[in-house]
């Protein structure tokens, strides 16, 4: 039976940021107009969260019964370590994704844009087909694509839309820089386990693209934002704020470009997030003032 500890370390606290930052984002436009609603805001996050937390568990399961996890070089798998049964780690999926769909119905009541649920349906069904199911497009090198979509421009406007009940144009244009720093997550991710997924039959777009230009891919997440943040001052002179966060970029770029592996990738995975969580933090508040 996995303890308390092991199911947080399950949920992978570390790629929240992912979560966090497009709903930020999305206040921050809506802010901008004068039409922050913040317990909407507060509703769309636990969507956001709820779908994070749930394919991280999801991913947990499928990997792990697949035994793609048997040679893990990353944080801890519940399946894959034994530390709990494929069928808690299921049971915990589906109870995230039945929370988030719970408040995204919410939403839909509060808004009446009856479209809703079909989006939040298709995120649900783009968390457990990551990796779940018989052809999971995460083993075809197309999960940086979803998460582009569904945690940049799906989350950024979605959240945008609840709180405004319409969709500006900056909305889009700020889900840019939201969506790239999500995939430099999953990037760095599949960077540090490239030895493992690929005999494992996992072709990421790290496997597939190589060492050397998925070390590339990364380094334009991360500087990419930084110039969509600039050029928005044409909208909102204070969208540039974001920019003050790159020196906390430096150091994952640094260490990428130096071609550190393994072990060594996994504190850039906390720069990474940390460098995200500071960026949104003052995007946010630049296209909120």
């Amino acid at each position: 039976m996995a303890t308390p500890s092991q199911w947080i370390a399950g949920a992978r606290p570390r790629t929240l940021p992912a979560a966090v930052v497009p709903v930020a984002v999305g206040t921050g436009v809506a802010a901008g107009y004068d039409g922050a609603v913040w317990w909407r805001a507060l509703l769309a996050l636990f969507v956001a969260l709820a779908l994070q937390v749930g394919v991280n568990y999801a991913n947990d399961y499928s990997d792990g019964v697949r035994g793609t996890d048997d040679e893990r070089v990353g944080p801890m798998r519940l399946v894959g370590s034994r530390a709990a049964s494929p069928r808690q780690v299921l049971a915990a999926a589906l109870g995230c994704f039945l929370a988030a769909a719970v408040a995204g119905l919410a939403l839909t009541v509060i808004t009446r844009a009856w479209w809703l649920p079909a989006v939040g349906a298709a995120a649900i069904a783009a968390a457990w087909f990551y990796t779940g199911g018989s052809r999971p497009y995460g083993y075809r090198a197309l999960g940086e694509v979803s998460v582009f979509v569904f945690f940049g421009l799906v989350a950024v406007a979605g959240t945008t839309f609840v709180q405004l009940e319409r969709l500006p144009w900056p909305a889009v244009a700020a889900s840019v820089p939201a969506g790239l720093l999500a995939c430099a997550m999953l990037v760095i991710n599949n960077l540090r386990d490239i030895v493992t997924d690929g005999p494992a039959g996992k072709r990421t777009l790290a496997v597939v693209l190589g060492d050397a230009r998925t070390r590339t891919l990364y380094v334009l997440c991360l500087v990419l934002p930084l110039l969509v943040s600039a050029a928005l001052v044409l909208w909102h002179p204070l969208a540039a704020l974001g920019v003050l966060a790159a020196p906390l970029a430096l150091a994952p770029v640094r260490t990428v470009r130096a071609g550190a592996t393994g072990p060594a990738l996994i504190a850039t995975l906390q720069q990474t997030g940390r460098f995200q969580l500071v960026f949104g933090a003052l995007f946010s508040v630049g296209l909120a003032l």
